[in-house]
């Protein structure tokens, strides 16, 4: 059988462009459908869609405030456990205003914290410090909560965002970030 692939020039990823992509929704995992809408609502995000189909098929398309990425929970969506997400970063300006605001809407989160190597913060907490960052700086300091089913979510604080070119004198980001920054754009 012959070969009907296109053929993909071979550039070098430096060389070819890449095309425009926006990352706009994902799935939640969940076992309540109407117990996570609610959830969600309580935290002030929009209820974008609320789709019943046939044989239990249930689309809740909701997005945060400010979001131009929204979830969607549901009933019959995916294969994934309920409680299984991880990873899902929510980007807040105060993450101190941001944390009591949920506490007060009865959401439990967890204290803020910071990773002292000023990159991400680790999964083990034994590398981690509690309270924000001591220098409030961008991309430095989280908090994390979880939705009924058990998805875990993270507050991450971010007041000035790392554009692709930076000079090494930056005072918005750790000094950690901005070496690896200043690294990757030298091999690039």
């Amino acid at each position: 059988m012959a070969n009907t692939s296109p053929e993909i020039p071979h550039e070098s990823a430096a060389a070819s462009k890449a095309l425009e992509m926006s990352f706009e929704l994902s799935v939640v995992p969940v076992k309540d459908a109407d117990r996570s809408k609610n959830f969600y609502q309580n935290l002030g995000w929009a209820c974008d869609l609320d789709y019943k189909g046939a044989n239990g098929y249930r689309v809740i398309q909701l997005t945060p405030a400010g979001s131009r990425s929204s979830i969607i929970v549901g009933s019959g969506l995916t294969d994934a456990a309920p409680g299984s997400a991880r990873g899902m970063h929510l980007i807040v300006s105060d993450i101190v205003a941001t944390r009591k605001d949920l506490l007060q809407r009865g959401v439990i989160i967890g204290e803020i914290f910071y990773d002292p190597t000023g990159i991400f913060h680790h999964a083990d907490s034994s590398y981690l410090a509690s309270g924000p960052n001591p220098e409030r700086k961008s991309y430095a300091s989280y908090a994390s909560f979880q939705d009924p089913d058990g998805n875990v979510w993270m507050l991450q604080e971010i007041t000035a965002r790392l554009p692709p070119h930076t000079e090494a004198d930056e005072t918005h980001f750790t000094p950690q970030l901005m070496e690896e920054v200043h690294r990757e754009f030298q091999r690039a």
